[in-house]
């Protein structure tokens, strides 16, 4: 044998070695990603965001009782009278909840229950899985009164119940 023989065949095992191992690692990549444990929207902590209009103190998702509740504090400054509040989802399927009753003269920190009920099929959102439940409040300051009508949105990212 010549000696440029042995290191060809000594760099194809190399190859081999290294390709068999390679192989394994994408197995295994993929058997956790079909059994859902790589999922990263099951390993992303629950969350409720809202501009600095309002803070969010509780939230709940619940599909056994077609219902989203949330329970908000008027952090404007001010009095406040809601227009409307609407919610949906990022799915394909449209979310109709009976809306709850607008907080009226909300005042500056006061805490309110909301509570919107009779939900459909909650836009595709499957029980004991991750949703999220996107939240816009339209509102204006009594002081300033109806023609100064304000936006916020909002989102709520829970497991849903």
């Amino acid at each position: 044998m010549n000696k440029r023989s042995i290191k060809g065949q000594a760099a194809l095992e190399f190859l081999t070695t290294y390709g068999w191992a390679f192989l394994v690692i994408l197995i295994m990549i993929g058997t956790l990603a079909y059994f859902g444990i790589l999922s990263p929207g099951k390993m992303l902590p629950n969350r409720c965001n809202f501009g600095t209009e309002f803070q969010c103190l509780d939230y709940q998702i619940d599909d056994t009782n077609n219902e989203f509740r949330l329970r908000m504090k008027n952090a404007v400054g001010e009095a406040i009278d809601v227009t409307s509040m609407t919610v949906t989802t990022e799915s394909t399927t449209a979310l109709t909840c009976t809306p709850p009753a607008n907080p009226t003269s909300w005042k500056s920190g006061d805490i309110n229950d909301l509570v919107w009920s009779s939900c459909t099929a909650f836009g595709g959102l499957i029980a004991g899985e991750k949703g999220k439940v996107l939240i816009t409040i339209q509102f204006n300051t009594v002081a300033s009164g109806s023609a100064y009508t304000k936006e916020t949105q909002g989102e709520v990212f829970s497991t849903v119940v």
